[in-house]
């Protein structure tokens, strides 16, 4: 069995409210932070010490995301649309308004962008030349997360009515409904592989489903005492991690599903309130999570047999 050893690196300050959405860059040790403070800065893992502030909007970030091949962040700015920043030259260089509702998610493929808002709506924009394709109404209440499977060419969105609506993303047509989760689905990821999709919420359980066996469910496992917030896999694919409501990050085995360390404020000094986004990063594969506390914390976490 492995021996998994965690190491707080560093805590990153500077945001003036709870931290909600990490997005990487186009380099493994520089990535970004957007708040409900309306703040998006990018730090670097070579030098700690220097966040920079990127752009200060009025209000709360919730979708962070960067747009392949480029220096550009879509921002999704609640009650006002995505905000497109180039982040190199820290300077606003697009907007679109289509939504007066809170945006809750940004993906991409290709050259369109998928936003999820809190009217329920996918919103999928064309980037070149900027404009708004479609409109699809996914619930009756927020669209909360959703991610691409490069492999099946699929949409996987996940909603606050419980549902996971799984998308055809060449004509946009309903592959699979999900209904297993009892609460809103906060999180949806699929494996690098994309054999498997991982979906966890406010029911605190962590499902488990087979890609190529038409979405087959093969695992739900009660993770978290409270609800999960997000997903994300290791650079290797072999592990994944999860975060929660009740302060705590989890490290998991990707193959066997099993529960491998439990990083919280007890035993690692991790976060005092919720942890709300992860990222693991390609920099010495160094874990970043962000909370509520307003902190980011940088983690080394090591596999030794």
């Amino acid at each position: 069995m492995n021996k998994v050893t965690v190491s707080k690196l560093e805590t990153y300050t500077g945001h003036k409210d709870s931290i909600y959405t990490l997005e990487r860059s186009q380099f493994d040790h520089i990535f970004f932070s957007g708040a409900g403070d309306g703040m998006v800065v990018s730090w670097d893992l070579k030098n700690p010490d220097n966040g920079q502030l990127i752009a200060k909007l009025p209000n709360s970030i919730y979708g962070l995301h960067l747009i392949e091949g480029s220096n550009i962040l879509a921002v999704g700015h609640n009650y006002d649309g995505l905000h497109f920043i180039d982040w190199v030259n820290k300077k606003e260089v697009g907007s679109l308004k289509f939504t007066e509702a809170a945006i809750f998610d940004v993906t991409s493929y290709k050259n369109h962008l998928y936003v999820g808002d809190a009217d329920g709506y996918l919103n999928i924009i064309e980037l070149n030349p900027l404009k708004v394709l479609q409109k699809i109404k996914v619930s009756e209440k927020s669209v909360r997360t959703i991610a691409v499977n490069l492999k099946k060419l699929e949409l996987a969105v996940g909603t606050s009515d419980h549902s996971i609506v799984i998308y055809n993303l060449q004509d946009y047509s309903v592959k699979y409904k999900l209904d297993d989760h009892d609460n809103s689905v906060f999180s949806v990821c699929y494996s690098p592989d994309n054999e498997l999709l991982l979906s966890a919420g406010r029911d605190a359980h962590l499902k488990i489903w087979d890609v190529n066996a038409g979405y087959l469910l093969l695992e739900d496992i009660v993770a978290h005492m409270y609800a999960i917030n997000n997903i994300t896999f290791s650079p290797d694919g072999k592990h994944f991690v999860t975060c929660s409501m009740d302060k705590s990050i989890k490290v998991w085995d990707a193959s066997a599903f099993k529960l491998l360390k439990v990083i919280d404020k007890a035993r690692h000094a991790g976060h005092g309130t919720s942890v709300n986004k992860l990222l693991w990063t390609g920099h010495d594969d160094l874990l970043i999570s962000a909370s509520d506390d307003r902190s980011i914390s940088i983690w080394d976490i090591a596999f030794n047999s």
